[in-house]
């Protein structure tokens, strides 16, 4: 399925104003279980971050993920880079609306490029890595542009059915993905070849994850891929399914998963 069109669909709806655009957030961040399990490992590193750290937010998307952190960080400085010149024109202009265009900037840059050296203690790369194909090319442009010390923390699909790929005759949902998803190890190794000094790795949608994407995700998307007049069901559906949902992302946030359909890294300069 082709995700960018519907991106832009809910994108158009919700940019109308910054009161939607912040509703938009906080309806992204309830309902993707990445979210959850990539504020969780934040707010462990804002407990001993500098007040005013530098952040790269590496392929900020929406940019939901950098407002999140310029809430609890007002001092840090993030740079927000992305390839999408439109969401990055808007991005900028909904971060000068609030007030925050001096502490969060957008631009358009490639992270197979991308690189300023030292200056950043924190990099994020949520749901990016499984759309480049260079992907140790852009580990090591983050590693380089992070200070000693500083961490990079990627959250991304694995090889256990990420993608909802379950075997080699199935293509992924998503079809922008250039990789169903990384084994555990891989992408171990690959942070490790491109210069980090230590690399941890976690399993993120276990069993719950996987029945809680399902009802909040992927059957949504699916159905507005049909018709946009899923739009007006879709409040009403969410009425339904989202407790349930709620329910379950929690017990894989707190659950420790021996497999699961995605990944959470941490990587250390």
């Amino acid at each position: 399925m082709q995700y960018d069109p519907i991106k832009r669909s809910l994108g158009n709806v919700f940019n109308k104003s910054p009161f939607l655009r912040k509703t938009f957030y906080q309806l992204l961040d309830l309902l993707l279980l990445r979210a959850w399990h990539v504020h969780k490992e934040l707010k462990t590193w804002i407990k001993q971050a500098p007040a005013k750290a530098s952040i790269l937010d590496a392929g900020a998307g929406y940019g939901q993920h950098s407002l999140w952190l310029n809430q609890r960080l007002p001092d840090a400085t993030v740079l927000a880079v992305d390839v999408k010149e439109e969401q990055v024109a808007d991005c900028n202009t909904f971060f000068k609306q609030i007030g925050a265009g001096d502490k969060v900037k957008f631009v358009v840059d490639d992270l197979t490029t991308y690189v300023d050296a030292n200056r950043y203690d924190l990099a994020i790369s949520v749901d990016v890595m499984e759309h480049i194909l260079e992907d140790v090319q852009v580990f090591k442009n983050i590693n380089a542009s992070l200070k000693p010390g500083g961490m990079l923390l990627i959250s991304t699909p694995s090889d256990q059915g990420g993608s909802d790929v379950h075997g080699d005759e199935e293509s992924s949902f998503i079809e922008e993905h250039v990789r169903d998803g990384y084994h555990i190890k891989e992408i171990e190794d690959k942070l490790r070849s491109a210069g980090f000094t230590k690399v941890e790795a976690r399993y993120q949608y276990g069993t719950p994850g996987k029945i809680s994407w399902r009802l909040s995700m992927k059957y949504p998307i699916l159905m507005l891929g049909v018709t946009k007049l899923f739009f007006v069901i879709l409040p009403f559906y969410y009425l339904i399914t989202y407790p349930f949902a709620y329910l379950l992302n929690w017990m894989d946030v707190m659950m420790k998963h021996p497999t699961g359909t995605g990944l959470i890294v941490k990587a250390w300069k």
